[in-house]
């Protein structure tokens, strides 16, 4: 099982999501919960393929932290 961070934006449309550690995951709904069920389906496909491609599967390397700037 593979852990790996995921990033939600708000736009005019909806909501985008991507994975730092897998670039080219990318998912986009008109929800949140749309986009992550997406996000979700997206990372699984994306793995799916580098096994099948006999590639390595990227860790974890990704952190996340929200500071207060003020």
């Amino acid at each position: 099982m593979n852990r790996y961070l995921v990033l939600f934006e708000k736009s005019a449309d909806g909501f985008a999501a991507y994975v730092p550690d897998l670039p080219g995951c990318v998912a986009v709904g008109d929800t949140k919960d749309e986009a992550e069920q997406l996000i979700y389906d997206a990372i699984r496909f994306h793995l799916e393929g580098l096994r099948e491609g006999g590639l390595p599967i990227p860790q974890n390397n990704v952190e996340s932290e929200m500071m207060l700037v003020g």
